[in-house]
């Protein structure tokens, strides 16, 4: 009976071991989404018997991605209480100054990675601008779905790196903290193992390829840098949204496969796609692979910057009980 309890159940840490909390907060995490979402989809019903339908619309579009995110957030402090006995904070979460200074530096270079993207295959003859302020449908405007995308993104980078980095990334780094050196090769197992959960997920996106599913376990890692090296989720937050942010709306790229209605910038990719991505993105070419190399580099420079070393976070990998409260008597 011991045995078979013991593929479930860690009696040294006193909680499920970390598959099955891996497992279930999955779970957790897409009933949640779908409750976050469907809810402010009812309120928006049921509003919209009094207003126009058009602005119905509107507020369902823009309103839907701010009940996924709410959806991640619940599931991830309901799995931290009931899963990992351990405060929501400790997921990546503690907001202070020096998380609001990671994330805006997340969200410069994410920004600033695509620019250098863009104007690389601009001055080589692999992009021509065939329109500006692009906009499908007409009907609608450039600036509210300028807007509306920018919610979406914004939802996009909050939940998808709160279940790949903030819960799977942490709980695979404890699961396999056995494997010695203080945490460090369970930390890069579980680096390494939520990147490939990360593109592999991607795998029934449009126009997705061997290649753009390879380069996507790339960009979890590139995505999980600053994560491992802070312990925090203000860099891949950040970056997550302006990377993609910047890459559809701004500029035209195709976002993981999916082509935008609308951008600032309507562009014609020419160019060999083994460098482009072609009509995946450029996260699927060698020119987004090359702005994830160099976006790595200025990540640890960052880092260095701002806390004058560099080192994993092998403290991630390292499980500490919650301390029982004191007693008066």
């Amino acid at each position: 009976m011991k045995t078979i309890a013991s593929v479930f159940w860690n009696p040294l840490e006193h909680r499920l071991r970390a598959g099955w909390r891996i497992v279930l907060q999955a779970v957790l995490f897409l009933v949640l989404l779908a409750i976050g979402s469907g809810t402010i989809q009812v309120f928006v019903a049921i509003t919209g018997i009094i207003l126009p339908q058009n602005v119905s619309i509107f507020a369902m579009r823009l309103l839907s991605p701010i009940g996924l995110t709410l959806g991640a957030f619940a599931s991830l402090a309901i799995a931290g209480l009931l899963l990992d006995r351990r405060p929501f904070a400790d997921f990546g979460f503690h907001f202070n100054r020096r998380w609001w200074a990671d994330f805006a530096f997340g969200l410069g270079l994410g920004a600033v990675l695509m620019l250098l993207i863009f104007l690389v295959e601009q001055s080589l003859g692999w992009i021509t601008i065939t329109n500006d302020f692009f906009n499908d449908p007409p009907s609608t405007t450039l600036w509210n779905n300028a807007l509306i995308m920018l919610v979406q993104f914004i939802a996009v980078g909050f939940y998808e790196e709160i279940f790949s980095r903030g819960y799977q990334l942490r709980n695979l780094a404890e699961g396999f903290g056995f494997l010695g050196r203080k945490g460090l090769y369970g930390l890069l197992a579980g680096w390494l193992i939520s990147s490939s959960v990360f593109g592999f997920l991607h795998l029934g996106n449009p126009n997705s390829t061997f290649i753009s599913t390879f380069n996507l376990v790339i960009a979890g890692l590139f995505l999980g840098l600053g994560y491992v090296l802070t312990g925090e989720l203000a860099i891949p937050i950040g970056l997550h949204i302006t990377w993609n942010y910047f890459q559809g709306i701004v500029f035209g790229f195709p976002v993981s496969g999916s082509k935008s209605g609308s951008s600032f910038i309507q562009i014609q990719q020419n160019g060999p796609t083994l460098f482009t991505g072609g009509d995946f993105g450029p996260e699927a070419g060698l020119v987004g692979l090359a702005a994830m190399f160099l976006g790595s580099l200025l990540i640890v420079l960052w880092v260095k910057q701002t806390r004058h070393n560099i080192a994993l976070q092998n403290r991630l990998a390292q499980y500490q009980p919650p301390t029982p409260p004191q007693s008066l008597s």
